[in-house]
């Protein structure tokens, strides 16, 4: 697989669009319904905009398993990093009736976005927007007391690994946190080989994962769905 051109639009480390993403072998059987055709038509219709504007946005395939993992779970308090334009938030709230969603995002233009995004879908009662950087915002939760049954993990994936203790922490027994892109471009997997600028990316991205299954207070199941999702369960 060539390596992929750097994009410097935005602070990511990769972007997540239609013609820059890693796909599973049955991502064609998992496209993304909301509970109702509307809703379906207005996530689609901001994922699209994202994805012409090149802007990170989750895949249709792991909104999919999101949404369906936050149903079964049947959530009431979410925690999201990294909210981006609201699509993903969007696809938790509708999948949980009367949930409540606490998203960070650093970029205060995307989080502005977002916050239209949500009052559009009649869900701004049902979502605190928090702007800042993720690891400070979550340990001021923390000491809070927050506590959450989901979490989305989508942020700056080298922090990822720093922040699973406090992640833990926050985690009801029984809930679940789902971190995206763990299988990031297939590098983890050895599908490609890792360009040189960024083997720490890679490295500490697999640091997550080596943590998240050897921890003994999760089961972790890492799916190949997207770019890769890692589903841990706390089970104590």
């Amino acid at each position: 697989m060539a390596e992929r051109e750097e994009d410097s639009s935005y602070d990511y480390a990769h972007r997540n669009t239609d013609t820059d993403v890693r796909r599973s072998r049955v991502s064609q059987y998992n496209a993304y319904k909301a509970s109702g055709p509307v809703m379906t038509e207005y996530i689609h219709g901001i994922r699209k905009a994202c994805v012409e504007r090149e802007i990170p946005v989750s895949s249709e395939e792991t909104l999919n398993v999101i949404s369906n993992l936050a149903r079964i779970k049947s959530a009431k308090n979410i925690l999201e990093l990294g909210t981006g334009t609201g699509v993903s938030g969007l696809a938790l709230l509708d999948a949980t009736d009367g949930s409540r969603l606490t998203t960070i995002e650093r970029r205060e233009d995307f989080l502005e976005e977002a916050k239209e995004n949500f009052r559009g879908a009649g869900y701004e009662g049902r979502v605190q927007c928090i702007p800042g950087d993720a690891g400070e915002e979550i340990q001021k939760l923390r000491e809070d007391g927050r506590v959450y049954d989901f979490i989305f993990l989508d942020c700056a994936k080298v922090q990822y690994v720093k922040y699973l203790p406090l992640l833990k922490d926050m985690l009801l027994p029984g809930g679940v946190l789902a971190a995206d892109d763990v299988l990031i471009y297939g590098w983890a997997t050895g599908e490609a080989e890792v360009p040189q600028k960024r083997h720490m990316l890679a490295k500490h991205i697999q640091e997550y994962i080596d943590a998240a299954i050897a921890d003994d207070m999760f089961e972790t199941s890492i799916l190949d769905v997207g770019d890769g999702l890692a589903v841990s369960v706390k089970i104590s």
